[in-house]
């Protein structure tokens, strides 16, 4: 155990955060993301049993977003007529802003399809219990300034 580390991010988990340089992406997703199979040239790291947004909460604390480009967060796009509600996005735009001063204005949108592509080159997946649908997010990582 550390002080100040959130106790949900396992001793794997932070050596991957660590490792990752500037630009680097990592997934978490949702129950239903195939994270094994996009996870092939990653490192897909389990994290049954939480959700989503306590594991964002908890990375956040210690990964800073690039500040080099418009939207280091992104969101997995409904498909067109897909009839599912995303209210988790609102959630995870708060837990965002807490973190970062742009705020909801660094997240975007991306299609479903180019979702799994740039998920196919992400440094890292975590894998979550997470039930709600459309809930799989990528953040790029930026740099630590003191």
């Amino acid at each position: 155990m550390l002080k100040g580390i959130p106790s949900i991010l396992s001793p794997q988990l932070l050596k991957v955060l660590c490792e990752m340089g500037h630009s680097d992406r990592i997934v978490i997703s949702d129950g239903n993301f195939p994270a094994e199979e996009m996870g092939k040239n990653a490192i897909v790291i389990r994290c049954d049993g939480h959700g989503v947004p306590e594991i964002l909460d908890a990375i956040l604390q210690l990964f800073p977003l690039d500040p080099y480009v418009e939207k280091p967060v992104n969101l997995m796009e409904v498909v067109p007529g897909d009839p599912v509600e995303t209210p988790i996005w609102d959630t995870y735009k708060e837990i965002v802003a807490k973190y970062d001063d742009r705020g909801a204005n660094c997240v975007g949108n991306i299609e479903r399809f180019a979702f799994y592509d740039q998920a196919r080159t992400a440094y890292a997946i975590i894998a979550t219990s997470e039930k709600a649908l459309y809930a799989n997010i990528m953040l790029q990582k930026g740099v630590v300034v003191e």
